[in-house]
């Protein structure tokens, strides 16, 4: 009875099965060229990639720069950070769309990230 009208469903949608994997295949392909974007920024950590400039091509704002005074000694990770001394006293700013655990901070021509909690910021 109802037994025969079942398989003769199942047979219909195998077909139907089939067609789907490339499909779901086909979907996902879009998702391809978006993955080249982000090895353009070449030995760069994803902290920078959320659209913060490299360091040492931006210039300090207007107003809002801060003298700050080192807590700590601090190695960089890399090429964007700058290196801290404890008790060295240094220059900092923020930037628009940067992470509020960082700041932008100088010594000489010297520039480069630095993290908030290295630092007592001073008037």
């Amino acid at each position: 009875r109802g037994g025969g009208t079942f398989v003769g469903n199942a047979d219909s949608t195998s077909p139907a099965a089939a067609t789907s994997p490339p499909a779901v295949a086909a979907a996902t392909l879009p998702a391809v060229p978006t993955i080249p974007v982000v090895p353009t920024i070449v030995g760069v950590p994803n902290t920078v990639a959320e659209g913060v400039l490299n360091p040492n091509e931006v210039k300090p704002p207007a107003s809002g720069t801060r003298k700050a005074r080192v807590l700590y000694d601090y190695e960089a990770a890399d090429s964007t950070e700058l290196a801290l001394l404890a008790d060295e006293m240094i220059t900092v700013y923020s930037l628009p769309g940067m992470d509020p655990d960082w700041l932008i901070g100088e010594r000489g021509n010297q520039k480069g990230k630095v993290p908030v909690t290295y630092l007592e910021l001073l008037s």
